[in-house]
């Protein structure tokens, strides 16, 4: 596993789930178009990374089966007035599978998965989003994970 097959899978997960959004598609059909014609493949001159398929298939599958907790944990971490419904679909896709890493996946250290998704926030917004990302993705953490995050504060 290399970490740069995580960040290629992390990209792949909000491009499929910005894509079963405005399509309508369902996990097993975003899956196979992405295992098959995005992961480290050349799309339109556009390089896509290679990806840690196992990943992949966890986190958007993840993702998509917990959407209501995750959903609602966005919701209250969102300022008052600002609905997850309301938020851009890209940045819900990064939101979503952000979340799902951070409530879910306990083997991924939180501060690499906030991390990750502020980058990937980066690759699609030069504005205030990446920062949107990190600020409601660590409000997450907090409620889910507090402990791992009070322990990295006192440990460094």
């Amino acid at each position: 596993m290399k970490p740069a097959e995580r960040s290629g899978a992390r990209l792949a997960v909000v491009q499929a789930l910005y894509e079963m959004e405005i399509s309508g598609k369902g996990v097993i059909d975003a899956l196979a178009e992405f295992e098959a014609f995005w992961i480290g493949q050349v799309v339109d001159g556009i390089e896509h990374p290679p990806a840690e398929t196992a990943f992949f298939r966890d986190v958007l599958r993840g993702a998509v089966e917990e959407q209501r907790v995750i959903d609602q944990r966005l919701d209250g971490a969102l300022s008052a007035g600002w609905p997850l419904r309301r938020v851009e679909a890209v940045l819900r896709a990064i939101l979503r599978a952000g979340a799902y890493e951070v409530i879910f996946r306990k083997d991924v250290p939180v501060r690499v998965a906030i991390s990750e998704y502020v980058d990937v926030a980066h690759s699609f917004y030069g504005g205030d989003e990446p920062g949107l990302v990190n600020a409601v993705l660590d409000k997450v953490a907090r409620a889910a994970r507090a402990e791992e995050l009070d322990g990295a504060a006192r440990d460094g």
